[in-house]
């Protein structure tokens, strides 16, 4: 794909850690959560780093596409008016629902796995498609239950959706921990059935243990554990891009950098 190979290792903007972001040595590109930007008065931390050649990628978050409302064209046109205020040759979404019925979840609700919620989520995302001026790449996300009644795993159903689709994948492997963890799934299987020849770029987050949860916070240290499902990714294809996003409880520039080297020992271990 134009644009987005060989990333390399990147950090998720956020206003909160910007002269971190500026000053950290070995950041590749970034990623901004589209909502947070306004077309016209784009931070000048965000400006710094496009003058610097710095690949910067709109993330959006409030699309719901997975949801059975009409999909939201002005969120749409809002995503690919900022991607082409910064240059993305791509932008990215999640496989989740987060309105219904006139309410706003607060959080990326997963979609039922079943053939009916999967030709309801084509539509959406063929239509946003539509209303965008470059690729869009899904999210796979994090999930605390199971809907029932499902008739595909999750790798099944994302390899259905990208082939009628085209779209592409921005596989979480923190999300992958997270669902192993909490709904016994199998991030092994996951990486078997899906497209990997379709992978965007990949997310790596941490997150803590409560009780018989444990829960993606985006707020505390990757666990090693994390990074084996990481590893395991790369042992299969040498992803684009891998990211570390965080969201709060923002540890010092050293912490920082720890983890992103880290991020790039696991991808140049594979890499001839």
């Amino acid at each position: 794909m134009v644009g987005i190979k060989d990333l390399g290792v990147g950090i998720g903007w956020r206003s909160e850690i910007d002269l971190t972001v500026e000053r950290l040595p070995g950041v590749d590109f970034v990623e901004v959560v589209a909502e947070n930007l306004h077309i016209g008065h784009l931070p000048e931390s965000v400006t710094l780093l496009l003058e610097r050649g710095v690949p910067v990628l709109p993330h959006a978050v409030s699309l719901s596409l997975g949801g059975a409302d009409p999909v939201d064209l002005h969120r749409v046109e809002h995503l690919g008016a900022v991607a082409e205020a910064v240059g993305a040759p791509m932008v990215s979404d999640h496989v989740c629902f987060v309105r219904a019925g006139g309410l706003d979840s607060g959080h990326l609700m997963p979609v039922p796995r079943t053939r009916d919620a999967l030709d309801v989520l084509v539509a959406n995302v063929e239509l946003a498609q539509a209303n965008l001026p470059v690729p869009l790449a899904l999210e796979n996300v994090a999930a605390l239950l199971e809907w029932p009644d499902g008739e595909l795993s999750e790798g099944q159903f994302l390899a259905e959706l990208v082939e009628r689709t085209d779209c592409w994948l921005l596989v979480d492997v923190a999300n992958l921990y997270a669902n192993a963890r909490n709904i016994g799934t199998d991030p092994e299987r996951f990486l078997d059935e899906i497209p990997l020849e379709r992978l965007a770029y990949v997310h790596v987050a941490g997150g803590e243990q409560h009780g018989d949860i444990y829960h993606d916070t985006h707020a505390h240290a990757v666990l090693p554990e994390v990074l084996e499902v990481l590893d395991e990714l790369c042992s299969r294809v040498a992803p684009p891009g891998v990211l570390l996003e965080r969201d709060d409880n923002y540890p010092s520039d050293t912490e920082i950098a720890s983890e992103l080297a880290a991020i790039r020992a696991v991808v140049d271990k594979h890499r001839g």
